[in-house]
């Protein structure tokens, strides 16, 4: 299944590759950094790193933003709110919230690969209040209630 999404380029990231699937079985497009100067991510810290595109999204899709598992596999890096939501309504550039969980810097470049984006269908919920709501075997257990 294939959707059409709009994509814009900032002015300032027209250097840049547009983001695309890295194989043919790939289900995210790979994103990438749109920063002037490199920029170095202490260990626990946080920086918003631009990708410089906007996209345009048809109604009843999202596109989340997840990390990449070689980064966070040799690095660390990660997004603090994985995944991020594009909702099809936004028109902002797209840009993400990094963050070091290993044990040293890691240096981000201009142009580097730094996370993916995968598209999704949404479905919107209505509500109905209920003073009851139907049994489980499982019923209110959480937090590790099945053990290890």
């Amino acid at each position: 299944m294939r959707i059409r999404v709009k994509i814009k380029q900032a002015p300032q990231a027209k250097d840049l590759p547009l983001p695309s699937y890295a194989t043919t079985g790939s289900s995210g497009v790979d994103l990438y950094a749109a920063c002037e100067d490199k920029v170095l991510v202490e260990p626990r810290s946080i920086h918003l790193v631009p990708t410089g595109i906007y996209i345009s999204l048809p109604l009843g899709y999202e596109a989340e933003i997840r990390p990449r598992s070689g980064l966070a596999l040799r690095h660390g890096i990660t997004l603090v709110n994985t995944p991020g939501t594009i909702d099809s309504d936004y028109r902002g550039m797209i840009k993400l919230i990094l963050t070091n969980l290993g044990p040293v810097a890691f240096e981000i470049k201009r142009g580097d690969r730094i996370a993916q984006m995968v598209f999704k269908e949404t479905v919107r919920a209505d509500f109905e209040v209920s003073d009851e709501l139907d049994e489980t075997v499982r019923s209110d257990g959480g937090f590790g209630h099945t053990g290890v």
